[in-house]
């Protein structure tokens, strides 16, 4: 909509910043957006650069970037700070790599540092801003979460492979299908419309989609996972993530990971979920259950998981059978 040119009286706001109806109608669109809006919704409101100069002279409009501003009164945070810099990065920017995984609250993800990809950065460096120039950004990949145009899940977890370890990135593909953000054969659609040699990501991607299995169940949890990815790194063979131990038809319990072939059980012991009384009797008759019908449980702890799981693997092996 566009407002007509005839002369607006303006009246006194607080701490003298000018208001009229076209400051609430702004106040009503930053609302939505993080008290972030930038030069085509001033444009938009059709405010004259006299006005423009003086609500930024008097605070009432915080300049972010070149033409994006903050509106007076609304706290600064990593979001407001994150859309300002994909509005300055035109209209076919998005947050993606760090700054997307962070918007999808997987693990990987950076709040400390605004990362986007668009097509061309013609503005001055700030601190914290990374900028990946890039004319591969279909509209496909792009999508909108809490206000801020963000690389899609898939694409992300793509771009997320340039910037972070494969161990990270693995952990936050679990995290994703875990909460149901994607599905693999998504996943394995955007590798192969996008992942073509050299991209900066798709090996890492490939990789993690190529060592899983159609069939493996899902970790619950991202201690699990690190589970499978020291066993993965010390030679051993993936175990069957959730396995279900049964005595015949008698379900005896569910296991975070289990040798099926050697009866061994690995359980993930959490510090919170297995301390006091009541814990312990629990843990202690699941266990003797376990044994009474043949398997051998082995208890992973975190200490286990960041010393590189040696003990854990050698324990392991020597519950093996014998050939």
């Amino acid at each position: 909509m566009r407002w007509g040119r005839k002369k607006r009286r303006e009246g006194g706001g607080v701490r003298g910043v000018v208001t009229n109806d076209r400051d609430r109608d702004l106040a009503r669109i930053t609302e939505r957006q993080h008290g972030v809006f930038d030069r085509r919704v001033i444009d938009e409101l059709d405010f004259t650069r006299g006005e423009r100069s003086r609500r930024i002279a008097r605070g009432a409009w915080t300049p972010l970037y070149d033409g994006v501003f903050l509106l007076d009164g609304v706290p600064i945070t990593w979001r407001s700070r994150l859309l300002g810099a994909v509005l300055a990065g035109g209209p076919a920017a998005a947050a993606s790599h760090r700054s997307g995984t962070a918007v999808w609250d997987l693990p990987g993800g950076d709040r400390r540092i605004q990362e986007l990809m668009c097509r061309r950065w013609r503005r001055t460096k700030h601190d914290g801003l990374v900028v990946h120039e890039s004319k591969v950004l279909a509209a496909a990949d792009v999508t909108i979460v809490d206000a801020i145009p963000v690389t899609t899940v898939e694409r992300t977890l793509l771009d997320l492979g340039a910037v972070r370890s494969p161990t990270t990135v693995e952990l936050a593909v679990e995290a994703a299908l875990r909460r149901e953000l994607t599905t693999l054969d998504a996943l394995e659609a955007t590798l192969h419309r996008l992942g073509r040699r050299g991209r900066n990501g798709a090996g890492v991607l490939r990789a993690i989609l190529g060592v899983r299995t159609v069939d493996r169940a899902l970790t619950e949890s991202e201690m699990e996972l690190r589970l499978l990815q020291v066993l993965r790194r010390n030679g051993l063979p993936e175990p069957v993530t959730q396995y279900e131990i049964r005595d015949g038809g008698r379900f005896v319990a569910r296991v975070d990971a289990a040798y099926v072939d050697w009866r061994i059980a690995l359980e993930y012991e959490s510090f919170a979920h297995h301390t006091g009384r009541a814990a312990l009797v629990r843990d202690s008759a699941r266990r003797n259950q376990i044994v009474a019908v043949g398997w051998k449980p082995i208890s992973v702890t975190w200490d286990d998981l960041i010393g590189g799981g040696h003990h854990v693997c050698a324990a392991i092996l020597a519950a093996r059978p014998r050939p």
